[in-house]
């Protein structure tokens, strides 16, 4: 009888232990579970993402995490069949073409602005909105007509599903759009070729600008985080990755912490984003803003 009772007195222990160890795992935040994770889309935010993936990996090596451009329409386009766990997108999955919005989760990170560059050799630092839409529509076409070089204007476009090309559409050239030219769907790419070719412009997010290029003023405004707080420079998008459904596990884990003040104070700041919660203003879906 001793016996017996011993036996179950141990078994018990080891029920309990079992139990206990099952309870941990289910509380856990799903950081150090093994995963893997493939964010897609834009590449305006792909360099935040990036940054955001090297440090949480680094504390959490079980995780992996893959992140890949193909811009906005891609990422929603992926997200939407399900084919990866983030979709990265510059504009609102409402937005997309052929996207289902009511069943993706919406996790805003950052907002982006965006500015129109060019080639630092064009000799113009200022435009106005009209110039800057003239341009684009292929009405001005020397930059000596608006006192620069004389030169001839090479508009590079991006490509068809781009949020950064959405963005810019709607608010630098008020839905007008761009004469037919060269398109490229990378940032990287439209950075290297509007700083290699003379009398090129183009448009990117402030995170890729640097002394390559000359970022052009609009109507006397410079486009930075004072000016795009308050919405007095109107080129600028929230930073989202969508979801399929509410995310679990790691994919939680690391979605939460794109959010966290590590993140947040730190690369969104040093790479050139805006953190959400600096904003004066906010934008919906339709393009309507108001203070918040």
């Amino acid at each position: 009888m001793k016996k017996l009772f011993l036996t179950l007195f141990v078994s018990g222990l080891v029920l309990a232990g079992c139990g206990s160890s099952n309870d941990s795992s289910q509380d856990s935040s799903g950081g150090d579970e093994a995963a893997k994770i493939t964010a897609v889309g834009s590449t305006a935010l792909q360099p935040l993402v990036d940054a955001a993936q090297e440090s949480y990996v680094a504390e959490h090596p079980n995780v992996q995490i893959s992140v890949q451009g193909g811009g906005s329409g891609t990422g929603l386009s992926q997200i939407n069949s399900g084919a990866v766990e983030i979709g990265n997108s510059d504009i609102f999955a409402e937005a997309g073409e052929g996207v289902d919005a009511s069943k993706l989760v919406d996790h805003k990170v950052a907002v982006v602005g965006f500015a129109p560059v060019v080639n630092k050799d064009v000799g113009v630092e200022d435009v106005s909105k009209q110039e800057l839409i003239d341009i684009f529509t292929g009405k001005i076409t020397n930059w000596s007509e608006l006192g620069g070089k004389d030169q001839e204007i090479n508009v590079i476009n991006r490509a068809s599903g781009s949020g950064t090309r959405a963005t810019f559409e709607e608010f630098a050239l008020d839905g007008q759009e761009p004469i037919k030219a060269q398109e490229q769907d990378s940032s990287g790419t439209v950075k290297k070729i509007v700083g290699d070719t003379p009398g090129a412009i183009s448009y990117l997010a402030l995170s890729y600008l640097d002394d390559s290029l000359q970022a052009l003023k609009v109507d006397g405004i410079t486009a930075n985080a004072k000016n795009i707080e308050t919405n007095d420079w109107k080129i600028w998008s929230y930073e989202h990755m969508y979801t399929n459904g509410e995310p679990k596990g790691a994919l939680k884990d690391f979605m939460d912490y794109m959010t966290t003040d590590e993140i947040q104070n730190g690369p969104v700041k040093k790479l050139g984003y805006l953190p959400i919660t600096e904003m004066k203003v906010e934008r919906d879906a339709e393009g309507n803003v108001t203070n918040q």
